[in-house]
């Protein structure tokens, strides 16, 4: 699984106060131990920036890029302060994070990932917002997104689609169809792009003592999908076990045995099965009732594990 470290996010508030700051000590050690804890790319969400993104991009890639030498990728709107990034870059192939197939973005970001030999995550989103079903966010990617790639002579193989994650509180529906999203578009397209998703947005709004539960959970069922590729918390420890799990195929706990069965079910495009999961357990239990409320069987509320 490829991460790519959520943790340099303007949503935080050590973040905004260590930018304001320009506290790049701060930064640097976020993105070390990012790197250390097994990030292989850093998302830098900035925010707009919209009065000083000039001065702002810069100075992160060269803050950042003075003790790490992953790929940086830019998580901003301001299409123009990613520029004045990707300008500084001097070491690995950047990401910019993102274009949609809204017209304006579709026409304008991919020109720059050319010309700035990055990589681009695209969006199955168009004008009208972010369509529910598997087969519409495919027919974005293979409609839209990948003909504008080939147009401007960006590399299939430099286009990252994102079918994009939504909250499991309050957008229920969108989850089980991301699987079956992600299970197309490797094979609605030859040679078929990345596929990566920011994995933390299904547990948005959710009690924080929920959060890792249900982005591990989810996680199991999208890499059963193929999923190869996130961005994801790289200090969530508990997560990157289940990954290990799965990679290495490690059936010793009857733990392990559980994910392994729940990947393997979203594999094979089965139902995951109560008797994947030894219901006697109280961890397993409520991976079950999780597992539940992605597949859009039971009604998310945040007391769910106590129903």
């Amino acid at each position: 699984m490829y991460i790519i470290g959520e943790n340099i996010h303007i949503i935080s508030d050590k973040v905004k106060e260590a930018l304001k700051a320009r506290d790049a000590k701060f930064f640097q050690d976020l993105a070390v131990r990012q790197v250390e804890h097994g990030a292989q790319a850093l998302d830098l969400n900035l925010g707009p920036r919209k009065n000083d993104w000039a001065e702002v991009f810069p100075w992160m890639v060269e803050t950042v890029e003075a003790v790490v030498d992953v790929p940086l990728s830019f998580d901003s709107t301001n299409l123009l302060g990613i520029e004045a990034g990707l300008k500084k870059v001097t070491k690995a192939q950047p990401i910019i994070n993102s274009t949609s197939a809204e017209p304006e973005r579709l026409e304008k970001v991919p020109l720059v990932a050319k010309q700035y030999n990055a990589r681009l995550i695209a969006l199955t989103m168009g004008a009208s917002g972010i369509p529910v079903s598997a087969d519409e966010r495919v027919n974005i990617a293979i409609e839209k997104l990948i003909p504008r790639a080939l147009e401007v002579d960006l590399p299939v193989s430099d286009l990252i689609i994102d079918p994009l994650v939504l909250t499991v509180s309050g957008c229920q529906q969108y989850c089980p169809e991301l699987v079956g999203a992600i299970q197309t578009l490797q094979v609605a397209w030859d040679p078929a792009p990345a596929i990566s998703v920011g994995l933390s947005n299904v547990s948005n709004s959710v009690p924080k003592e929920n959060r890792s539960l249900i982005n591990r959970m989810y996680g199991a069922m999208l890499m059963g999908a193929g999923l190869q590729m996130m961005i994801a918390d790289p200090f969530d420890e508990d997560l990157k076990n289940v990954i290990r799990i799965i990679e290495t195929r490690d059936d010793s706990t009857s733990l392990a045995r559980s994910y392994l069965a729940l990947s393997d079910r979203i594999a094979a495009m089965e139902e995951p099965q109560p008797d994947d999961f030894d219901l006697d357990d109280a961890e397993q239990r409520a991976m079950w009732k999780t597992v539940q409320i992605l597949l859009n069987k039971v009604i998310y509320a945040d007391g769910y594990l106590d129903q």
